[in-house]
């Protein structure tokens, strides 16, 4: 029996709504199946114009994942920056800077050699913090992100990042360093940690970050 002819039996027996069948999505890509690359520029395309909240009035563009869509881990940050809103692609300020630099140190790679995104992909007016209206506007664009790169791991830096991918309050303090599955694929595990920006404010937190990283590497590798 189909979807539909399913839908029509249990509306029979006074079941109007099933909420598991209510939206369909699509199915996570497996790695190997096309083009990485190929389906991201794509998937770029169907929403570089987006205006589905307020942030697309204030932006220069919008600022889209940049690295190794083969990557095991994804890094993901909170939103664009006055820099990243600029040149339009994530983490090329300070912050960005400093995890370029410890990702060479924990993991020996390049920043070419792994993926980092945000939550949201437009810069909020003074680089606040997004809301939670702006973060649900734009995570299905993550989400397809995710399903298209299929990591190992997704690296969420900072709460927001956190609460965006799992959606749920968090606090940092209290879960770094610690691992939950992906709510939208069983395959993937979610690992916390600082926001860069985070430790540039605070020196004295560049050990439990750097901890936290040598943590990851033992997961991805």
């Amino acid at each position: 029996m189909g979807v539909e002819e399913t839908l029509k039996a249990l509306k029979v027996l006074g079941l109007g709504e099933i909420y598991g069948l209510k939206r369909r999505e699509e199915p996570p890509l497996r790695g190997g199946e096309r083009d990485k690359r190929r389906l991201l520029e794509e998937h770029f395309r169907s929403f570089r114009d987006c205006t589905r909240c307020p942030l697309h009035k204030h932006r220069t563009q919008v600022v889209f994942g940049d690295g190794n869509p083969y990557s095991p881990v994804v890094f993901v940050g909170e939103a664009p920056g006055e820099e990243e809103d600029a040149q339009g692609k994530p983490f090329v300020g300070r912050a960005g800077r400093y995890l370029n630099r410890k990702i060479q140190e924990v993991f020996g790679l390049r920043r070419e050699e792994v993926y980092i995104t945000n939550v949201c992909k437009c810069r909020p007016p003074g680089n606040r913090k997004p809301t939670p209206a702006e973060i649900s506007a734009c995570f299905p664009y993550l989400k397809r992100e995710i399903d298209i790169i299929e990591p190992k791991v997704i690296c969420c830096l900072g709460a927001t990042a956190g609460e965006g991918i799992l959606g749920k309050k968090l606090s940092v303090t209290k879960v770094r360093g610690q691992t939950f599955p992906y709510p939208y694929n069983p395959k993937i595990r979610v690992f916390l940690t600082y926001h860069p920006a985070y430790i540039l404010r605070n020196p004295r937190a560049d050990g439990d970050f750097t901890e936290d990283l040598e943590r990851l590497r033992e997961l991805i590798d």
